[in-house]
């Protein structure tokens, strides 16, 4: 039986991924912290953090990766009609604090947020090293939606995204897919499959063939420094 990696206070080797447990799917270790080496690292590896307020941090593996390849992206219909609306104004990195604090608040339906206060100082710190990014989309001025993540090499690692209005979350989606491919980027991680992703575009591949293809677009140095500011319409 596979038993849980216990990380320390020191950068601990992340153990393989394919000994993450099946139940919960994709558990592969507890504890550490959120030291800009050890979540690079993780990104790298294809673990992410994933945890509540009061829990030790716990970082995931999931045996099934809902994936999308830039290249190969293309809006689905009712998409892309909304996106030939130019209704919205896309920022690539203009507000990354205001976006992720809109992911962090609760949802319907929902009474905490896996965006602990810890979680967000750490992601923005990574975005002042150039590590993280975030995608803002306004409407006559206002955060009505948007996505943060982080970039490791030519992948784009999605952590959350919003959306106020209808559709905002959406076109931010479309325009960050847009962006890396623009840029030479390969892969854009979305995590865990749902049917919202599914919707948007996104693939649903085994954890190896997913670690397989991390690791090539990893070894890609991409120029996600030069996007900045507002984007052009679609």
């Amino acid at each position: 039986m596979t038993a849980v990696q216990i990380l320390s206070s020191e950068i601990d080797a992340f153990a393989d991924i394919n000994q993450a447990l099946e139940n919960p799917d994709g558990l592969l270790a507890i504890g550490g912290d959120l030291s800009m080496e050890r979540l690079l690292t993780a990104y790298r590896h294809g673990i992410f953090p994933w945890y509540e307020q009061g829990q030790p941090i716990m970082w995931w593996s999931p045996s099934t990766r809902a994936v999308v390849y830039p290249g190969h992206y293309r809006p689905n219909r009712s998409l892309s009609k909304v996106l030939r609306q130019n209704r919205f104004e896309l920022a690539w990195n203009e507000d990354f604090l205001g976006v992720v604090e809109h992911c962090q608040a609760p949802r319907a339906n929902q009474e905490g947020t896996w965006i602990t206060e810890e979680m967000k100082a750490a992601y923005h710190k990574l975005y002042h090293l150039g590590h993280a990014h975030s995608l803002a989309c306004y409407e006559h001025g206002r955060l009505v939606g948007g996505l943060y993540g982080v970039s490791v090499g030519g992948t784009f690692c999605g952590e959350s995204m919003f959306s106020l209005v209808s559709d905002a979350s959406k076109v931010a989606f479309a325009f960050l897919i847009r962006c890396a491919d623009e840029i030479g980027a390969t892969l854009v991680d979305c995590q865990i499959p749902n049917n919202h992703l599914q919707s948007l575009g996104s693939r649903s591949i085994p954890r190896d063939i997913f670690k397989q293809q991390l690791d090539q677009a990893t070894q890609h140095d991409i120029p996600w420094s030069s996007l900045t500011g507002e984007l052009a319409g679609w």
